[in-house]
Parts: structure tokens; sequence; C-alpha cells
């Protein structure tokens, strides 16, 4: 069985963890425990903290200064767009009982959350407030592949389709109680379920928008390292709800998720800035803080399960991957992913969810696996899981941005492009100078 593990997010049913927080865990509804409940709330507000304004501020100081404003735009925009889809129905649909592929519409408008979550110490509308931060998160991080180029309605028209057709199926199968978690996939925070869907998405939207003008030939510069370093921090404060939140219970679980969260972080940036020393000469302040991201991501997937130890080797492995990959992306293939959504957050989470198998056993210090589960059994669960979200995300978002595309261009014309979207998509600029 797994050590120590209660309230975690995952796989239901005998072949899984003894204690599920899916719609259909077993057993009668425990008290409400305020302290579980005021710890939820606050990694909620964290959660909401890494996108507004964490995530803006990254992505925004990374992007030529013409075009910050739209970047926070596409942030705010797509905040409360998905509020109002998850009000609507997009809640009931990812964690209400229903079949192993999709809940039904009991909680249609977050209605009849009054009691507790089933298998948890805390009230359902807490649990649901919780889970529509991680939805807001997910289609936000996709825009970082495609900035300074794409329209403003396109990005809301996709993000809407993206959230129904790939986030909600996902977190279902494998957070629901579905088909996934029964097949013994894992995912403590989002590995698979917030850092694949979200990385494959944007690796298939950048190859279908093309390249930003003079891109590669042209160095396009960040307009503010400062303020992505300033974003980067916030991302690393929230991520402590984003993980350490997911044991969905202030405990060892939640303690274990961020010691290993901020040592692989850690570690990460570190090496990242070996990395960059040895490639280029100098350690940047960029590459500083996406190396920490890389490991922020990386070990999402596994934070609850493994030891701080594990913590540490997915922090080295999460830099020494994801910064081949960013090399390998932009310089060998030339694709303009053009803040790393892929290569930092989409390699990351994949390799996470890998990683996951042997440094969840107790071998490597870990909770263990399911009793019967050994390392490879749970490898295996773990790479079905990564095929079946992979397919979904790739698909689905090809057909959605052609799709959104007979509605709205998807691409801004060269004049716009030119002008940068502040102006040309929002008629104002982020800065003014006299």
């Amino acid at each position: 069985m797994m050590k120590g593990m209660r309230f975690v997010r995952g796989m239901v049913g005998a072949a899984a963890l003894a204690v599920s927080v899916s719609a259909s865990a077993q057993g009668t509804a425990a008290a409400i425990d305020s302290g579980d409940t005021a710890f939820i709330i606050t990694a909620s507000a964290l959660v909401l903290f890494m996108t507004l304004p964490g995530l803006a501020l990254f992505y925004g100081g990374l992007v030529r200064s013409k075009n910050f404003l739209s970047i926070l735009m596409q942030c705010f925009a797509i905040s409360a767009l998905i509020s109002l889809i998850w009000f609507a129905g997009g809640y009931s649909l990812a964690f209400a009982p229903g079949t192993p592929w999709i809940g039904d519409m009991s909680a249609l408008g977050l209605q009849a959350l009054d009691g507790t979550r089933a298998g948890l110490a805390i009230p359902e509308n807490v649990f649901a407030l919780y889970q529509m931060m991680f939805a807001i998160i997910t289609p936000a991080l996709i825009i970082g592949a495609f900035p300074e180029r794409v329209r403003f309605g396109w990005v809301m028209l996709f993000s809407a389709g993206w959230l129904l057709l790939v986030y909600i199926p996902a977190a279902h199968w494998i957070w629901g109680g579905g088909w996934l978690a029964a097949k013994g996939t894992l995912d403590f925070a989002g590995g698979i379920v917030v850092h694949t869907t979200a990385g494959i998405s944007a690796l298939v939207i950048a190859l279908m928008i093309g390249k930003r003008k003079g891109f590669p030939q042209t160095m396009i510069v960040p307009h503010s390292p400062a303020m992505t370093m300033i974003g980067a921090g916030m991302l690393w404060v929230g991520w402590f709800g984003f993980n350490g939140g997911s044991a969905l219970a202030a405990n060892a679980s939640a303690g274990g998720a961020l010691l290993s969260t901020h040592l692989s972080a850690s570690a990460a940036a570190l090496v990242w800035a070996v990395l960059e020393k040895w490639k280029i000469g100098k350690a940047t302040s960029v590459g500083l803080v996406t190396g920490a991201v890389a490991g922020l991501a990386t070990v999402t997937p596994a934070a609850g399960y493994i030891s701080p130890l594990g913590g540490v080797l997915m922090g080295i492995a999460g830099a020494l991957v994801c910064f081949t990959a960013v090399l390998t992306i932009k310089q060998r293939y030339r694709i303009d992913d053009s803040l790393d959504v892929f290569a930092v957050h989409g390699v990351g989470g994949i390799l996470g969810s890998i990683l996951l198998a042997p440094l969840a056993s107790s071998a490597f210090g870990g909770v263990g696996l399911a009793e019967g589960r050994t390392i490879v059994d749970q490898l295996g669960a773990q790479l079905l899981g990564l095929a079946v979200i992979i397919i979904l995300s790739a698909v689905a978002s090809y057909v959605l941005a052609k799709l959104a595309g007979l509605i709205v261009p998807m691409r801004v014309d060269a004049e716009g492009e030119h002008d940068g979207l502040d102006l040309t998509s929002h008629g104002e600029r982020a800065y003014e100078f006299d």
C-alpha cells in the first residue's frame, strides 16, 4: 500500500491507492476539518496567484515591450472565461459522478455542493474552487507558445473549446475516478493533466501558426528579464499551493510534497545555470528561472509520492532534459515555441510522470507503490496515461484551432505583428514614453 498517503489525488480502486479523492470514492464523508479547509482555501489563492500575476509577468517579461499588454490581457481574460465555464458545467463534467469517460451534470451551476467531498474533510465547494484554479492556469500556459502574432478573439475561442475537449476529459479520467485512474495512472498535482496537455497543445499550435517575423535569423530578446524573474518568483511561491494543496489535507503528504517541490526547483535552477555557463559562457537570469520552472514542472506529477532525495533527482533530471529540449526545438528544428512551453512544461511533465514509477517506490525512499504493483507495472500505467493524453491533446488542439480559425483568423496580419499586439489588438500601450 502507499504508506502514509491520505487524501491524495489519483486513481481509484484496490489496484491503486487505498484512499481516493474521486467522486466515486467509497466510504462515508468525514466531518469538515477547519484546518484542512483553511489550507485548501489558501492553496486556491496561491494557485490563482500563479496565473495572476505570476504567469502574466513571467511571460510578459519575455516578449517585446510592444506585446507586453497583450500577454496580460490574455491571462486575465482566460481566467475570467474559464471560471465561468467551470461554473456552468465544467466542474460537473470533470468531477461529478458519471461514467469512466465523463462526469454527469449533477453539479451544474456549482449547485448541491454543501456537503463534504467524498473521502475528504473539506466542503465540496472548496474542492471545486481549488480545481477551478487548475483549470484556469492550464490553458493560460499554452499562450506562451504563440505570443506576438495571435488574435485575441481566436485565443478566447480556442481556450474555451480546449477546456471542454482536452482538460476536462483528462481531469476526469485521472482525477475524477475515470478509466485511466482505474488502470493505475498516477498524477499527484498535474504533470499529465496540466503540463503534458498544455505542452503538447502548445507545440501543435506553434507549428500551425508559424514563426514570428524574423525568427530565428533575428534575435528576439525579452524586454524585461527583471519582470520575468519577479513572475518566476511568484510561480515558485504559488507552486506550494499547486503541489502542497494537492494532498487535499494539511498533513504529512502535503509537507512531503512541499519539500520535494522546493528541492526540485532549487536543484534545477542551479543545474540550468551551470549548463548555460558551459554552453554560452554566462549564467543568465532568464536561464536561472527557466531552470526553476523546469524543476517545478518535472516534480509536479510525483511531489507527494517521493522523498526529498527524489525531489533533488527530479530537479537535476528536469534541468538536463528540458535544457536539451529547448535547444533541440528552437535550434535544430527551428520551431518557434516562443516561451518554451513544450520544452519546459510538456517535456518536464512527461519526464516527471515517467520518473514517478521508480522514485515513488520504497527502494528509492518514496511512499511505496500499491500492494502487488512493481516499478514496471507502474511505469506501464504511466506510459498508458501519457500516450492517451498526448494523442487527445494533439488531435483535439489541431481540430479546435482549425474550427476557431473559421470564426476568427488565428494570426494577425503583417502590419499588426510589426506594430505589436498591444496597439493593434487592444488600442493601448503598456508603456508611454514622452
